[in-house]
């Protein structure tokens, strides 16, 4: 990303891979060139994820297995917090689980009451290999999580159980983005 820019302006919206397409369910690989092909992609990831819109990304979501995402989410205090994460570790989650709504740019429409922790810590780099860490509270733990989720080959709706599980699988095989998907 060149510095001083607004991410995603000079990317490309691409597809978004949506529930039922297996890269959403393997694990992402390590990145492991830090080159101009990464900082096209967190580029396009952005552009992608506000053309959606959205407030977080995961490189699968766009069908590229890669260990990266994309945010720009809010915390409770409505502070803006704007990123990009390469090779993330989710190195803590801690503090009180909630359970808020929460939806998915891989499940257009769709959300349900999902737990997670009210503050987590990833460590990870940026694009030029920069180690950063970054600490989430409220919103943006859930963001944080979600996506770092994303990269581990799990879904939301992976963590939803009993009637909320029933409930967004309903809702999902009649969404007219479904039309016929298996594995969902």
């Amino acid at each position: 990303m060149r510095h001083g820019s607004i991410p995603g302006a000079h990317g490309r919206v691409r597809p978004l891979t949506l529930l039922g397409d297996p890269v959403l369910h393997t694990r992402c690989e390590d990145v492991t060139d830090f080159g101009p092909e990464l900082a096209r992609l967190v580029e396009d990831m952005f552009a992608t994820m506000y053309a959606a819109p959205g407030v977080g990304l995961a490189a699968n979501q766009v069908g590229v297995p890669l260990r990266v995402f994309v945010y720009d989410c809010p915390d409770d205090e409505e502070v803006r917090h704007l990123g990009h994460i390469v090779n993330p570790r989710l190195v803590e989650t801690d503090g009180i689980v909630l359970r808020g709504p929460e939806g998915c740019l891989s499940l257009p429409g769709l959300e349900a009451g999902t737990e997670r922790h009210d503050h987590a810590i990833v460590e990870g780099f940026t694009t030029t290999g920069e180690p950063i860490t970054v600490h989430g509270t409220g919103f943006f733990a859930r963001c944080l999580q979600h996506e770092y989720d994303h990269l581990e080959g799990t879904v939301y709706s992976d963590r939803v159980s009993g009637w909320r599980k029933r409930k967004l699988m309903r809702q999902a095989t009649r969404a007219s983005w479904h039309r016929g998907r298996v594995g969902i």
